[in-house]
């Protein structure tokens, strides 16, 4: 039978990086992120949950749900960031579970389900290992402001809302330290597959 493992790390330690050196490596990833997108599709369950909870001014002209604006709006209010978390999460654990059980059943020795809030959503029963991509807090800063054009203030306001890098390093089974160049990640990735499938 094969084994269902987790990966996860916090915004901006590169976990789609390791996701996708998995990927080239033909190792399944069931990605809970493109999960979210299509369970939040307009006339999706989830959809209509969230245009009752949160009023129609989050969509936008087409129709679809304005992203940055819910954004905006759970990341400074705890309350709604869980009412948000409790219509979205049931949804994408059902599909990640029939994902996994296809690779399952078609006999892949390893699933990855790339989950970037395994700790904060609890899918920790639905994986059997943790693997955490670490870096530093000065880089994962760093990189965050880059990637989305953030202030400093609007940065840490994103790193709070999560569980800290040492802390789920600490819960981790295994750790990708990605401080480093990518050619350092992805030997670490190499030698960790190979420990896995043995």
């Amino acid at each position: 039978m094969g084994k269902i493992y987790g990966l996860t790390g916090s915004i901006a330690s590169g976990k789609s990086t390791v996701s996708n050196f998995f990927k080239e490596l033909n190792i399944p990833i069931v990605d809970a992120d493109l999960i979210a997108k299509e369970v939040v599709e307009i006339g999706q369950p989830a959809y209509v949950k969230i245009v009752e909870v949160f009023g129609s001014q989050i969509l936008l002209e087409n129709g679809d749900i304005n992203r940055p604006l819910l954004g905006s709006i759970i990341f400074n209010d705890k309350e709604k960031r869980l009412q948000l978390n409790s219509i979205v999460h049931p949804e994408v654990r059902r599909e990640m579970v029939k994902q996994a059980d296809t690779y399952l059943a078609k006999g892949e020795p390893l699933v990855i389900l790339d989950i970037p809030l395994l700790y904060e959503g609890n899918s920790i029963e639905l994986v059997e290992k943790v693997i955490v991509v670490s870096v530093s807090e000065e880089t994962q800063l760093k990189r965050l402001m880059k990637r989305n054009e953030l202030t400093k203030e609007d940065a840490l306001l994103r790193i709070a809302s999560q569980i800290p890098v040492k802390e789920k390093e600490a819960r981790a089974d295994y750790v990708i330290d990605n401080n480093g160049d990518l050619e350092d990640t992805k030997r670490q990735v190499v030698e960790l597959l190979n420990k896995i499938i043995s």
